[in-house]
Order: C-alpha cells, then sequence, then structure tokens
C-alpha cells in the first residue's frame, strides 16, 4: 500500500512565490507605462515646466528659450 506525505507550506511562501515571479514583470510594465505617459504629456507646459525641465541631463532641451516679444500671451 502507498504512503501519501503531506508536507505544509507556511502562509508566507505563497506570497514570496508570487513576488519572485511577478516583481521583473511588473516593474518593466511600469516603467513603460511611466515613460509613454511623459512622451505624450511632453507637450503640455505643466508637465514641461515642472518636470521636464528639472531632469538633470534633458532639463536644458526643454527649456523656454522664446523671447517674451515672441508670446502671444
Amino acid at each position: 500500500m502507498s504512503r501519501v506525505l503531506f508536507h505544509s507550506v507556511p502562509p508566507q511562501a505563497h506570497a514570496q512565490r508570487f513576488a519572485r515571479t511577478w516583481t521583473v514583470s511588473l516593474g518593466l510594465w511600469g516603467a513603460g507605462a511611466g515613460v509613454t505617459a511623459l512622451y505624450l504629456l511632453s507637450v503640455t507646459p505643466l508637465v514641461k515646466r515642472e518636470f521636464l525641465t528639472k531632469v538633470p541631463v534633458l532639463g536644458d532641451y526643454f527649456t523656454d528659450k522664446t523671447p517674451a516679444s515672441d508670446k502671444p500671451f
């Protein structure tokens, strides 16, 4: 007759397995979504002024160098 062995699994093992499986994938999807949102919103003045001009390497590209006399408003 065969024997059935039961090994109890601690409850935190399921959470650790879930985290180990999905952390990298969710991180990459989140980073991609953030970059896409910044790309799509980069034309709005609020995002340009408050966020993109403060990025260390790219900030100079997004600063507004248009003279005040050339701005209609």
